[in-house]
């Protein structure tokens, strides 16, 4: 098991990984990052956790029009369709946990 830091909105988040991994979590963070930068451009400041879910929902936004075929795809790059898939499966993945709280609470 590695562990790497990834650096996201100004601030670096210790990550753990299985070996070899650590290249790709952090082109992962790229692109978090960028969107973050994004989130404040358009929104302002806000506190981290806010500025997180509204990048999020950016990157969400994206791939949903993609998927639906409503925008254009990107310049074919497998490593950013990949890291695309694995954010949609933990975008996804959360939203099952988030419904399961919410049906239990």
């Amino acid at each position: 098991m590695a562990t790497v830091d990834l650096m996201v909105g100004d601030r670096s988040y210790p990550v753990a990984c299985r070996d070899g991994e650590e290249e790709h979590l952090k082109t992962l963070a790229r692109t978090v990052d960028a969107k973050a930068k994004e989130a404040a451009a358009a929104v302002g400041n806000m506190g981290e956790a806010r500025h997180l879910l509204f990048a999020s929902l950016l990157m969400a936004d994206e791939l949903v029009e993609i998927r639906a075929g409503r925008a254009p795809a990107p310049a074919a790059d497998p490593a950013m369709a990949e890291a695309l898939e694995q954010l949609a499966a933990r975008f996804e993945s959360l939203a099952d946990r988030l419904e399961k709280d919410a049906a239990t609470s």
